[in-house]
């Protein structure tokens, strides 16, 4: 474990040394998550999780499946048609007593 001491600049700037910054890869641009601890703060790289993009037409599959009572079946039936789609041609089930 490396340890140094830094100084904390302006408007709370700190520079991190760079052999730590390439020993992390926090290059220029990288996010940086800094967790507060009860021993101080951990800065650590965020990591990026694959992100699924959805279509409308998944939206509105959601839409329509996550719907319980009437009520929200109709709303979500309203939201679909919104989006410029017919919920007819949405493959989902409908909830009870629609």
């Amino acid at each position: 474990m490396q340890q140094t001491t830094i100084r904390v600049g302006a408007r709370g700037t700190v520079v991190i040394p760079a052999s730590i910054r390439h020993s992390y890869r926090f290059d220029e641009g990288t996010l940086i998550i800094a967790e507060t601890l009860p021993e101080g703060v951990l800065l650590k790289p965020m990591v990026a999780l694959p992100v699924e993009l959805y279509s409308k037409e998944r939206k509105a599959e959601f839409l329509l499946n996550n719907a319980v009572t009437p009520e929200d079946y109709a709303s979500a039936v309203a939201e679909v048609r919104n989006m410029g789609l017919s919920p007819e041609e949405i493959p989902h089930r409908k909830t009870a007593g629609q």
